[in-house]
């Protein structure tokens, strides 16, 4: 039997039959762990599961579907006995304007990466509280905290998901349980090129969405991020003994989320003698 660590832990993984959901599970079990390794189609987990089938738990899930959330965590528990950190990674990237991404691509997109981590959140948290321990780590996007134009749906659902995570993480710190929020850059997945989903151009838009267009099919497969460096980094975050709330991940993720906090502070500086004056 495969020799496992004393400090392992039962990791929940999203979307881990590709890119960082795969990339962690793949790390997890060369360091001991157990996994419970979810995607929509179980065959996609070959592997995953290949290396070490006696710490893996593969099943199907759908994260937009409650009822498959509910079984697949009782599952967990009654495979493993406990969840220790819950991994909220499925998902998927979308470009196109505001004006091109029709209404039910927009509700898909904010079910899968929004909704979906949401109720699996609140699935674990009873026995993760009844335990004392646990951690909810959410995988965003330094979408989660920048823009470009093009990336407003996905953008959206990453803001929506740490805002919450943020308000959660205040929640849930006096019961033990931690919350990280991981902001990659770009990474070396497949969620680059053919894998977008692309809205129908307009047009009117190739001035502002088009540099974005360009950009996600140039950098296919050459996005400067290492996967498994991410991976080892989460690892090693949820097993420190004290976190910051957020991880940014890759040098670009850094500098856009220092470029937008300059450009806050500066709205916030022009605007102060008015915020200020709006009282009564």
């Amino acid at each position: 039997m495969t020799h496992v660590a004393n400090t392992s832990k039962v990791w929940f993984i999203t979307g881990a039959s590709s890119g960082f959901g795969k990339a962690l599970a793949l790390e997890l079990l060369q360091q001991g762990h157990q996994v419970v390794a979810l995607a929509r189609n179980t065959s996609a987990l070959a592997d995953v599961t290949a290396g070490a089938p006696d710490r893996v738990l593969p099943l199907g899930l759908d994260v937009t579907k409650a009822t498959q959330i509910d079984d697949a965590v009782a599952k967990a528990y009654e495979h493993f006995g406990r969840i220790d950190v819950l991994v909220n990674n499925a998902g998927f990237s979308i470009i196109g304007a505001v004006e091109e991404t029709d209404d039910a691509t927009l509700r898909d997109t904010i079910e899968t990466m929004f909704f979906g981590p949401a109720r699996l959140t609140k699935a674990v948290l009873p026995k993760m509280r009844a335990a004392g321990r646990g951690t909810i780590v959410q995988m965003s996007s330094v979408g989660g905290f920048v823009t470009a134009p093009g990336f407003g749906a996905y953008c959206a659902a990453k803001h929506a998901l740490e805002a919450y995570s943020e308000s959660l993480s205040a929640e849930v710190a006096p019961h033990g349980i931690r919350v990280l929020i991981v902001e990659p850059g770009a990474f070396r997945t497949a969620l680059f090129g053919s894998a977008f989903r692309s809205m129908p151009a307009l047009p009117i838009y190739e001035a502002t969405v088009g540099g974005t267009r360009k950009y996600v099919a140039d950098s296919a497969g050459k996005q400067p991020g290492d996967p498994v460096k991410a991976a080892q980094a989460i690892i090693a975050m949820v097993h420190a003994e004290t976190a910051p709330l957020r991880l940014p991940l890759g040098p670009d993720a850094i500098d856009g989320i220092r470029a937008k906090l300059d450009r806050v502070a500066s709205d916030v500086g022009q605007t102060e003698a008015i915020a200020r004056a709006a009282v009564f």
